[in-house]
């Protein structure tokens, strides 16, 4: 059974940094299972947003105007994403998942409603 759970998530003021993390149980990160990975977030009273996103071989793609640098480190099953200069608009759930990779392009082909999530770690940054 696939399963996410990140972590890293925490109230810090305006300028500051977290780095959230998601540890992959039930799939193994390799090549071989072709995979995409991805950071959403969700504000109250917004819709998701996608974040980034990485796969086995693509290379990371970036929403959020590229401010958060996505990372994986397969070794330990575990996906990254740092997050520095926050700003009070980047308040939100964020959420990690995982998705088949059907192309070298994540972000086009992410399908939300097939990908395995995580519970969310909340991040709250005060002006």
């Amino acid at each position: 059974q696939v399963q996410l759970v990140e972590s890293g998530g925490g109230s810090v003021p305006a300028g500051g940094s977290l780095t959230l993390s998601c540890a992959v149980s039930g799939f193994t990160l390799t090549s071989s299972n072709w995979y995409c990975m991805a950071w959403f977030r969700q504000a109250p009273g917004k819709e998701r947003e996608a974040v980034a996103f990485i796969g086995d071989i693509s290379s990371p793609q970036y929403s959020v105007k590229g401010r958060f640098p996505i990372s994986l480190d397969n070794a330990k099953s575990t996906l990254y994403l740092q997050m520095d200069s926050l700003e009070p608009e980047d308040t939100a759930l964020y959420y990690c998942a995982l998705d088949r990779r059907l192309s070298t392009n994540c972000q086009r082909d992410f399908n939300t409603g097939r990908a395995y999530w995580g519970q969310g770690t909340q991040v709250t940054v005060s002006s």
